[in-house]
């Protein structure tokens, strides 16, 4: 790959091992260990609870329920006191149940809260190319779902699972203090649920793994699918998009199937063990009454410890699914802090005090496939305070000259320069505030039109009013009641591509940069405002070096200089009237345009 990353997909992870990913997400629990301390104190609190009720349960049968050597009433009174006891320690295990199920939420939460900002502000400084090689329906899912999974197992799983051990080794301890022989039968079963359990692990660990897998292709090809839902309508392809859909679905069914299966055949196995541990207990217990080797409160104790015992055992299941579902979370969450962005990794930290703004690209080359070259030994500079246009037919690799300069990719072979020197060796946050783009498409962000203007920059009115008069972003905020504070919906869709077109050139004004791209901002002007952003680009584009993209012949006879590209070569460069005197490509595609616009505004009835 060229740039050390592949597709983010399941099935390529690294099988990364488990005591790796709970180190890692003990970094997480770190800065809440105080909450989870007192959550494990409050968990030995609510586990001696539960191993003190049995107990209880003896010591009543054993000592006034079927004790007739002492006096009813004194039986009685035992047995109220010993209820009262029961109950206090019931309402004891209930205020701790509380605390910790409050104090988990608490850290749970945090935990997620810190989560997210690390992978959301990681997802900021990645590469473009890593986003053209991974569907955004998949890291969303990283985002939302995977992180989700591991809150559940912190609020819900790992302490409980604390718990159950501290159960078992609890019961362990007190049958073989009530009686070893009954405790011996339970021990035999032991090395069958250690075996049950690690076959379980097996098999439902790879099933987790396969259901997320088939999971995330689900959600990255819905996305994709309903992002492209007017071309899907537009070329009748609704028939075979549900078809590939439902191969997907049914895929994620049979591995769903499958992990049920593994399910079906635990779960119960667990629940017989279980049965015939009692059983057994009941028949050798009971005997050991009648023999008077053992109370009846003893084996009535035994019998509801071996059900506590089972019990955790019983939920194993489900709480494992949790885990499971959660480390494979976890592993792709990593797996994803642990891709680094290319430019930061080969970037400098040189900063210019003044920036002149010559741009040079020196025999650039450059391929998003390898063996596929978009530019070859690509040659061109802009002096400062010149604009250069570019222009070719769609494919020509136009917008690969606006990726390079922005430093979203980097060259295979050659140099860009500004003012002399090597673009890599910049500060790459410096590099890019020196660098002004429009693009053909704007950035809304729902808020108000001041928000979407400043970008969180800070400027004086008065410096902002200049702006909007010389962006003539001001002659249209009359239309909206709310002027600057008049909110926008999402995506821009209260502005028109005119309006939008407009604020994007005040937002380049406020950051004031020394060089301005334009990559076909004005391909989707409406005439409504078309006349607004002539006189708007040619106050933007003074005094700065431009580089412009574009079709409009308006736009690009103001240049000082025009290359023509094609096939990631320039073939021809010049001036506007130079050019059409070449009566070369340049030529012929303002021809094409001259044609195209002769056709759309042709007089009805005119052939």
């Amino acid at each position: 790959m060229r740039y050390g990353y592949g597709y983010f997909e399941e099935d390529h992870l690294g099988n990364i091992g488990d005591i790796k990913i709970w180190k890692r997400i003990l970094g997480f629990i770190r800065p809440v260990w105080n909450r989870v301390f007192i959550a494990v104190l409050l968990s030995l609190i609510i586990t001696a609870a539960e191993l003190t009720l049995p107990y209880l349960v003896r010591w009543a049968i054993d000592n006034y329920i079927i004790n007739n050597s002492i006096a009813p009433s004194i039986r009685l009174h035992g047995l109220m006191k010993l209820s009262a006891f029961f109950f206090a320690i019931i309402a004891v295990a209930f205020i701790a149940n509380f605390l910790q199920v409050y104090i988990l939420e608490y850290a749970g939460q945090s935990i997620m809260h810190d989560m997210r900002q690390r992978l959301f502000g990681h997802l900021l400084r990645l590469d473009v190319p890593f986003f053209d090689k991974n569907p955004v329906g998949k890291l969303v899912t990283r985002l939302t779902n995977d992180i989700q999974n591991m809150h559940e197992m912190f609020t819900s799983v790992i302490i409980t699972v604390f718990n159950d051990l501290i159960i078992l080794s609890g019961i362990m301890c007190i049958l073989f203090v009530m009686n070893k022989g009954l405790a011996f039968l339970l021990g035999l079963n032991l090395p069958i649920i250690f075996l049950l359990t690690k076959w379980f692990s097996t098999y439902a660990r790879e099933a987790f793994r396969k259901i997320r897998t088939s999971l995330a292709r689900i959600n990255s090809f819905v996305q994709e699918a309903l992002s492209g839902i007017v071309i899907i309508q537009g070329f009748l392809r609704e028939k075979d998009t549900f078809k590939k859909f439902s191969e997907l679905n049914y895929k994620n069914y049979l591995k769903n199937m499958y992990q049920i299966k593994i399910f079906a055949i635990f779960v119960p196995l667990i629940e017989v063990l279980g049965s015939v541990s009692i059983a057994i207990i009941i028949w050798y217990g009971g005997n050991e009454v009648l023999k008077h080797e053992v109370t009846i409160g003893t084996l009535a104790a035994f019998i509801s410890y071996m059900r506590l015992f089972f019990r955790p055992i019983r939920e194993l299941s489900q709480k494992y699914s949790i885990i499971q579902s959660a480390l494979a979370s976890a592993e792709r969450i990593f797996e994803l802090l642990d891709t680094r962005p290319e430019t930061e990794l080969i970037s400098g930290s040189k900063r210019l005090r003044k920036i002149e703004g010559t741009i040079e690209f020196r025999n650039v080359s450059f391929s998003y496939e390898p063996g596929k070259p978009v530019l070859e030994n690509f040659s061109f500079s802009v002096k400062p305070g010149k604009t250069l246009a570019i222009v070719g037919a769609t494919g020509a690799g136009k917008t690969t000259i606006v990726n390079l300069l922005e430093r979203f990719y980097e060259p295979d072979k050659g140099q860009i320069l500004l003012d002399s020197v090597d673009i890599k060796e910049f500060d790459l946050k410096w590099y890019r505030e020196q660098i002004g783009l429009v693009m053909q498409d704007v950035f809304i962000i729902p808020g108000t039109i001041r928000e979407n203007i400043l970008l969180d920059k800070s400027i004086s009115e008065r410096k902002l009013l200049e702006i909007l008069e010389i962006s003539q972003l001001g002659a249209v905020l009359n239309k909206h009641s709310g002027g600057l504070e008049t909110r926008i919906g999402e995506g821009g869709i209260d502005l028109s591509a005119g309006e939008k077109q407009l604020l994007a050139l005040a937002r380049v004004l406020v950051r004031d940069p020394k060089v301005l791209i334009l990559d076909e901002a004005t391909a989707n002007v409406d005439t409504e405002t078309e006349l607004l952003i002539e006189e708007a680009m040619k106050a933007t584009l003074r005094n700065r070096t431009n580089i412009v993209i574009a079709h409009r012949l308006a736009t690009i006879r103001r240049a000082d200089n025009i290359i023509v590209m094609e096939s990631g070569r320039i073939v021809e460069s010049g001036t506007h009237m130079e050019l059409l005197e070449a009566n070369g490509l340049y030529r012929q595609l303002q021809e094409l345009q001259l044609s195209s616009c002769r056709y759309q505004y042709r007089v009805p009835g005119e052939i």
